[in-house]
């Protein structure tokens, strides 16, 4: 245990330096001293480079090219925050889009290595056939064309060898400096770095567990059962493990290539009816949508039935998210303000808000612009996006799943639209609303909330004397306590205790002094100059630490 934890620790260390002569590299020097990474800084001396080439370039570019270099962790963070223009500005969203998640295969020997460890057979015992070059090849995983025993064409799903391991790292190293950009940093909380790096952190190891994906699909098979436009396809579960996962191969056509679509005789405008139908009935039916359906991911069918693929990015909302959503969506139809506000509250997005004042003038605003517009002129992405960039002026960062959401729906409108250019999402997903607002006020619902509440409080109840109980025997002797947690005084506190020891040092220099100036006299003890040495040595020394004193005095400002 001690040698894989110390190699570990070297891991890391050998990644930080890598990570940051990256940053260093790319021109965010600046940001990475501030950091107090002192040892890495001090390593780094020499290997920062002046490229008059890259100081020309945007920043957002720098910061994109740097993710490309750092690898897949880097990547992935990029591809996710550029769906959320919540945290970052168009600039920087634009650029982190242009992120392919590509890289060259890794060998075919590994792959089988990788599914006999898997699976513990041979993939000979597993398949009829096995096509050893791959389809597809990204940063987690890659896919390759297999038949089974029983003659049933699939796709294999294989991870990366030891990409687990590469991916923690990264994302301990991640965490440590979200934590010091906001503790050095002025205003960087502001950014919620912590927050991003937690976020990406969750759906990043959910991308890792296959079977949770296969687990994933079933889902949505059970959802769209009887849904004759979306088929969904199957999971071979005894070919399916949390790093192998094998599914039904698809033979459709990619529902961005128009010209295919219709030299195969499909009709486009059903394609993009079907295909918004679909990410609808999974954000307001069933609060469980595929939260990354670009065309890629995304096939059509004969008869113009949808097939989505690639499920291991998905997105759910809780009942309180969907009610949000529904409240939400209610209060911009009646322009009501002061709704908007009360459910970002009820969401704890708005906690540390303080210019609300602005806040409800900029909404009423926005809301003014759109208010009686028919529902075919309105143009969700465009909504959206003004609705977003009113929350990041003001900070509030929305939960994850309601950012997945936009961006779904809005992936899905401007899929539709290349369709269809009259394609008029927001006038198909109205009776979607409309249906789940009903369903808020069904009174089985709150009847069942009621029951549910009762419960809790007949539970409360029960326990209540026994708490009593055992509070006032810990009184009688003596050992209940009440712990107090301040917050937000650490920097306080900080400057307190460098005060204190400032003033202590400068007690002891006082008296070193002092001291002094009663012993230079004496006659007693070594002399030079006719005055006691130890008096001058206690001089210069009392001189020497008033001197550093002044010095640190000035170098902390």
């Amino acid at each position: 245990m001690p040698s894989t934890r110390l190699t570990r620790n070297f891991r890391n260390v050998r990644r930080y330096h890598q990570i940051i002569s990256v940053f260093f590299r790319y021109g965010f020097g600046d940001i990475i001293s501030r950091l107090n990474l002192d040892l890495f800084i001090q390593a780094l001396k020499f290997k920062k480079i002046k490229n008059s080439q890259i100081e020309k370039i945007s920043t957002a570019a720098r910061l994109r090219m740097a993710f490309e270099e750092l690898g897949p962790t880097f990547v992935k963070l990029g591809q996710i925050l550029s769906v959320r223009p919540d945290l970052l500005s168009e600039n920087y969203i634009e650029e982190f889009k242009k992120l392919q998640d590509q890289v060259p295969p890794f060998s075919a020997e590994e792959a089988k290595k990788e599914i006999e460890e898997q699976l513990g057979k041979s993939v000979e015992q597993l398949f009829s056939f096995f096509d050893a070059t791959p389809i597809a090849s990204a940063s987690i995983s890659q896919v390759h064309r297999a038949v089974t025993k029983n003659n049933e064409q699939v796709i294999v799903k294989i991870q990366r060898p030891n990409i687990q391991d590469t991916i923690d790292t990264d994302l301990q190293i991640l965490s440590d400096l979200a934590k010091l950009l906001e503790r050095n940093i002025p205003d960087g909380h502001l950014f919620a770095p912590s927050l991003i790096v937690s976020e990406f952190a969750k759906t990043i190891r959910r991308e890792l567990d296959f079977y949770r994906e296969g687990q994933n699909i079933e889902r949505f098979h059970k959802n769209f059962a009887d849904d004759k436009t979306v088929y969904i396809p199957k999971v071979y579960w005894e070919l399916t493990t949390d790093r192998i996962l094998t599914m039904e191969w698809i033979d459709g056509i990619k529902i961005s290539e128009t010209a295919a679509l219709e030299a195969a005789g499909l009709d486009k405008k059903a394609v993009a009816v079907n295909g918004a139908r679909l990410i609808l009935k999974q954000i307001f039916d069933h609060g469980f949508f595929h939260a990354d359906p670009h065309p890629g991911n995304i096939f059509v069918l004969p008869d113009n039935v949808i097939a989505p693929l690639d499920f291991g990015m998905i997105g759910s909302l809780d009942q309180e998210q969907m009610e949000a959503v529904g409240a939400l969506l209610t209060a911009f139809v009646k322009k009501d303000v002061e709704k908007i506000i009360s459910v970002l509250v009820d969401l704890g997005i708005m906690e540390n808000m303080l210019d609300i004042r602005n806040l409800k003038m900029d909404l009423a605003d926005f809301l003014d612009r759109y208010y009686q517009v028919p529902l075919h002129q309105l143009n969700m992405r465009k909504i959206l996006n003004e609705m977003i960039t009113i929350m990041r002026n003001y900070h509030i960062h929305l939960p994850g799943e309601l950012t997945l959401m936009g961006k779904a729906l809005v992936t899905e409108e401007s899929i539709g639209r290349a369709l269809d250019p009259e394609f008029d999402m927001i006038t198909l997903a109205k009776p979607y609303v409309e249906k789940m607002m009903i369903r808020k006020l069904d009174p089985r619902k709150h009847l069942r909330d009621f029951v549910g509440t009762l419960d809790e409080f007949v539970g409360l109840f029960k326990t209540i004397p026994s708490d009593i109980r055992k509070i006032t025997a810990k009184v009688k002797k003596g050992e209940l306590k009440i712990q107090f947690e301040h917050r937000g005084l650490e920097n306080l506190i900080a400057g307190l205790n460098q005060t204190g020891n400032r003033l202590s040092f400068s007690l002891i220099i006082a008296a070193l002094i002092i001291g002094s100036s009663l012993i230079v006299p004496s006659d007693k003890g070594p002399q030079i100059f006719n005055l006691s040495a130890f008096g001058i040595l206690s001089y210069l020394i009392a001189a020497f630490f008033g001197l550093w004193l002044v010095i640190t005095i000035f170098r902390n400002r």
